[in-house]
Order: C-alpha cells, then sequence, then structure tokens
C-alpha cells in the first residue's frame, strides 16, 4: 500500500463525526482568510474530502478541487456536480491547465506524504499556471523535530476544545494498531527545516515567506506563502 491507496480506501483518521465536522470547519475558514479577493481562481491540491468546498466557492470566483484518489474525486464529483464554480481534476489534468489560469494554489497537509522530488516538479508546474503576482500556500508542513507523540498531544488539545476528547484518546489506541501507523513506518513523512523550505521555494522562482500561522490546528507545523 503507498499514501494514495491509503487515502482512497476506507480509514479512521478521524475519531468521530465531531472531529472531522469541527477538522474542516477550521481549515476551510484558515483557507478562506488566505484567498486574496472574490475573483480570484483557486485550486485546492490533494484536497482530500473537502467538506468546506462550498464555502470556499462562496469566496472565489473559481474553485479547482485536485485528488490523486480515484474514489475521492468520484465522491467529489457526485456531491458537488451541480456547483457552477467547482470542478473536480485529477492531477494529471491539473497539469494540462491553461498558462496563467490561477491566483492561488493551496496544498495542505500533502507535502508530507509525497517526495521532496515530487514538490520540486509540482512548484514548477504550478509556475506555469499561476497568473503574474499569484501565489502558491504550502501548509501542515512537518519539521524534523516534531513527533508523533506532539502530533497526539496537537490532536488531544483539539478534542478537548472541540468536545471529543474521550474520542480523541480512543482514537489514538485505534490508531497505533492501524494501516496508517503501519505505513508511516513503513515510508514515513516527509519532513522539512523552515531554512530548508525558503530555500527550494526561492530556487524554484518564488518569493517565499514563512506565515505566522498554520491551516488546521497543529501550530507544532508549519505553513508558507510563494508569490511570483
Amino acid at each position: 500500500m503507498d499514501w494514495v491507496t491509503f487515502w482512497d480506501g476506507a480509514h479512521s483518521i478521524y475519531v468521530n463525526d465531531r472531529h472531522k465536522m469541527v477538522h474542516y470547519q477550521r481549515i476551510t475558514a484558515d483557507i478562506v482568510s488566505l484567498i486574496p479577493d472574490p475573483s480570484s481562481r483557486v485550486m485546492d491540491y490533494g484536497c482530500g474530502e473537502a467538506l468546506g468546498a462550498p464555502t470556499l466557492a462562496d469566496n472565489c470566483a473559481q474553485l479547482i478541487l485536485a485528488d490523486a484518489a480515484p474514489t475521492v474525486r468520484a465522491t467529489l464529483k457526485d456531491r458537488l456536480g451541480g456547483e457552477p464554480n467547482i470542478s473536480v481534476l485529477s492531477p494529471e489534468e491539473t497539469a494540462q491547465l491553461p498558462p496563467a489560469s490561477l491566483d492561488l494554489i493551496i496544498a495542505n497537509s500533502l507535502l508530507q506524504y509525497i517526495s521532496k522530488a515530487d514538490l520540486k516538479a509540482l512548484l514548477a508546474q504550478w509556475r506555469g499556471l499561476l497568473a503574474p503576482g499569484g501565489a502558491v500556500i504550502l501548509a501542515d508542513v512537518i519539521p524534523p523535530n516534531v513527533s508523533a507523540v506532539q502530533d497526539a498531544a496537537a490532536l488531544l488539545t483539539f478534542g478537548a476544545r472541540e468536545g471529543f476528547f474521550f474520542s480523541a484518546l480512543l482514537g489514538l489506541a485505534r490508531t497505533a494498531v492501524s494501516p496508517y501507523r503501519k505505513l508511516r513506518a513503513d515510508l514515513g513523512l516527509t519532513t522539512y527545516e523552515e531554512g530548508e523550505m525558503i530555500a527550494l521555494l526561492r530556487g524554484a522562482g518564488y518569493l517565499p515567506q514563512r506565515l505566522p500561522k498554520n491551516i488546521g490546528h497543529n501550530q507544532r507545523r508549519m505553513a508558507f506563502r510563494a508569490v511570483l
């Protein structure tokens, strides 16, 4: 199994429905705050279930949801097919978009699941898709010194604040024997030092900065804006 196969199948990464709901509410609100203006053309790359997509679409002119998992894309198309300014694409289809057709590309909680070489290739591809002054947001980037224990602590803190603390405890116990845990042990997660990410983005032709807040609940992880 690889990461795409994992996310394409049934999994228990969310401890209950409450966790899933508030997770997507927080992410959606954070992304909305980063959309420059209502005329923006936005792509959420590696979007997952994108439960907040209608809200995002209300705050921009065009929303492209891109994901490598076929079942995820099919579910998105079934759920959002009636939304006039939302489209669902595969990574291969995004590569065929017209030049300068996007103003903002968001990759949230994606980088840990792809190689550094793949990220460099995506950054080069995205440069061609962005209009002048457009930007890439890379969020939920994991530094090397953030451990699974610290991620668990962040989840428990989030659970205590949002009313699913005890479910989070049980969920962590399930995760310890889940396919996610095995994949994390076998494949690892790609991590970046802050300076390494800044240098990588500069080398790819962007003007980068680390944002003061990460997208989502885990503030031990990092977010970056890279502008053309």
